[in-house]
């Protein structure tokens, strides 16, 4: 009897454990198509909207460093509790109408079985992928879907444009990654624009004596003063990878070596020599940068998940269930 129940118990314990992992087949018997359904549609969204690669990637990144990857940052705000999507760092996220397409269309498939969380780590890494015709990295699924969002916990927990080197690895580290995937997941900035207003003390201020900042290439910040006048407009972007922000490569570093990033946070890459070392390796190679990226986006991808019996798996993206699952 004793040995009969202890296997028992073992059993079960691994089937416990197993509920709570991540898994590349998770859902190979309640879902099976649906990877194909994201990839599908997001092949059609990038084709009319190429600038959504850098909208979902964002997004992400947004959701998996705040909460973890739990799709908090899709939630709308209800009542006087502002979502996570109302602060400000967030209010230039796009791509939200192209996962409740996703969503839609998986619910009339398979209904109350998908979550949020990792149809958006799908759509990430499809909108990236879609160039390519094949996908850059494999996704693990089964994460759940967090019922709480907050804007009030976005700050300290997304990388400010403003932060030094220090501070980028302290936050980095807390999340789990390391120097190494800080660099690498700092490409993704080859992607999509900025407001001017995250950069804009760089060319005017810098230490509040009306001067630029000296680590930004002289010629390249006239180019921004022209673009970007003072006062900054929120109506102003700048591409932060200049002539490659909707081609997914490795340019980014190549531009940051040049001395022409975008941020303080860009610049601050190169203010520490193992790190300086990483930029000029991924600036070498695309496909090492593709690689490290991969890896670098299943870590972030897996941080803070919800699994089991965690969390809901949410009918509508944008609200919680009504009752728990």
């Amino acid at each position: 009897m004793r040995a009969g129940y202890s296997i028992f118990l073992l059993i079960l314990s691994l089937t416990v454990c197993n509920a709570g992992k991540l898994s590349n087949t998770f859902y190979k018997n309640t879902c099976p198509q649906v990877e194909k359904i994201v990839r599908e549609i997001i092949q059609i969204h990038t084709r009319n909207n190429p600038s959504l690669c850098a909208q979902l990637i964002r997004m992400q990144f947004h959701d998996c460093f705040v909460r973890g990857c739990d799709a908090s940052v899709l939630l709308d705000t209800v009542r006087n509790s502002k979502a996570e999507k109302e602060a400000i760092p967030n209010q230039s996220l796009g791509g939200f109408d192209v996962i409740d397409d996703i969503k839609a269309a998986i619910e009339r498939v398979c209904p109350k079985v998908v979550s949020c969380a990792d149809i958006l780590a799908l759509a990430a890494r499809d909108a990236i992928s879609s160039p390519f015709k094949k996908s850059m990295w494999s996704v693990q699924l089964g994460r759940r879907d967090g019922r709480v969002s907050l804007a009030t916990e976005i700050s300290g927990n997304l990388p400010s444009p403003f932060a030094n080197f220090t501070s980028l690895v302290q936050l980095f580290k807390g999340k789990g990654l390391n120097v190494n995937d800080l660099v690498v997941l700092s490409g993704a900035h080859t992607l999509g624009d900025s407001r001017c207003g995250a950069f804009s003390r760089r060319l005017y201020n810098f230490t509040s004596k009306g001067d630029a900042d000296p680590s930004l290439d002289p010629t390249y910040a006239k180019i921004l003063r022209k673009k970007c006048p003072n006062p900054a407009s929120p109506a102003i972007t700048v591409e932060m990878d200049p002539g490659s922000s909707l081609s997914f490569d490795n340019h980014y570093y190549d531009i940051l070596l040049q001395k022409k990033g975008l941020f303080v946070s860009d610049a601050a890459l190169l203010t520490d020599k193992n790190s300086n070392k990483i930029v000029t390796r991924l600036q070498r190679s695309r496909s090492l940068f593709f690689t490290a990226f991969a890896k670098s986006m299943k870590k972030m991808a897996a941080i803070g998940v919800l699994t089991g019996n965690a969390g809901e798996i949410r009918q509508n993206c944008r609200v919680v269930n009504p009752g728990k699952n």
